[in-house]
């Protein structure tokens, strides 16, 4: 994981706003490398999201386009995951979550899956010295069950060396799916319901969002898909309510520092209204 200078060299018009100013000292208060008048000096830093889920698609397109093994996709996407998480770190993006395999990926053929549960057991091993000297923690989203044990190892001996880091969240969807998710939490509130421990009646959003395995972490601001698909594919269905959404054309492995930059910038643009009529752009990182 290493730096990359800013796409602009040019200053700020909010480099010496008060405003911008405190909001990035805020940011760092969580993240000390986060610079986004630097990495995006047209942005104001109130407009940078504080969670973006990325819907990772076209590994297997992108390879089979050049003549290569869907497989050759997948590890060279491996790249663009570290090359997004670093970036967005620097922009001031608290959280990052990225859809890795889905409940329904088991259909594919067992060649593949096999050869994506090593490459994840490859990703951790080869990243976890980097992501914690870089101060990114992380956290595994989904259901533990029906994944390999090397695998769920490789993925502990990550989260507990980012334990205690200081820095942004990258968040892994894998083993996933947005309606087990509601279910699994549904569930959870009925144990402790039929045990006495929780009134059925006084229950809130609140709590049900608690028991999500996303719990404690902001709900997205932003949503990006790559490959061009018009689809949300059964990905943080309770989370994504108010997000924003960006569908870029551009193939997961292509996608880098400047696609980042584009849909963030995108973002920034569009008013969130959140259901109401007045036409203000509140912000997803002012108070």
């Amino acid at each position: 994981m290493t730096s990359t200078t800013p796409s602009a060299a040019i200053e700020s018009p909010w480099a010496r706003d008060p405003e911008a100013l405190g909001i990035v000292a805020r940011m760092r208060e969580t993240n000390p490398k986060a610079d986004p008048l630097s990495r995006l000096p047209d942005v104001h830093p109130g407009r940078v999201p504080r969670h973006i889920a990325i819907i990772m698609d076209g590994n297997g397109r992108w390879a089979e386009q050049r003549g290569f093994p869907r497989m050759f996709g997948h590890r060279t996407g491996a790249g663009s995951v570290r090359a997004v998480v670093e970036e967005a770190g620097r922009c001031g993006v608290e959280v990052l979550t990225l859809y890795s395999f889905s409940l329904e990926n088991w259909k594919r053929p067992t060649e593949e899956v096999q050869a994506l549960m090593d490459l994840c057991v490859l990703y951790c091993e080869s990243e976890r010295e980097a992501l914690a000297r870089e101060g990114v923690r992380l956290k595994v989203l989904g259901r533990e069950a029906g994944l390999p044990g090397d695998v769920l190892r490789a993925l502990r001996s990550v989260e507990e060396a980012t334990a205690h880091v200081k820095g942004p969240t990258l968040a892994l969807a894998l083993n996933y799916g947005g309606r087990a998710e509601i279910l699994d939490a549904a569930r959870s509130l009925c144990r402790d319901a039929r045990a006495g421990a929780i009134d059925p009646e006084r229950l809130s959003e609140a709590d049900l969002a608690g028991r999500l395995y996303s719990a404690g972490l902001p709900d997205p601001d932003l949503l990006i898909r790559t490959a061009g698909e018009m689809r949300v594919s059964n990905f943080l269905l309770w989370q994504i309510s108010y997000a924003e959404i960006h569908v870029t054309g551009a193939l997961w492995p292509d996608f880098r520092e400047a696609e980042l930059h584009r849909a963030i910038r995108d973002y920034a643009s569009r008013s969130r209204r959140f259901g109401a009529l007045d036409p203000g752009m509140p912000s997803s990182n002012t108070p």
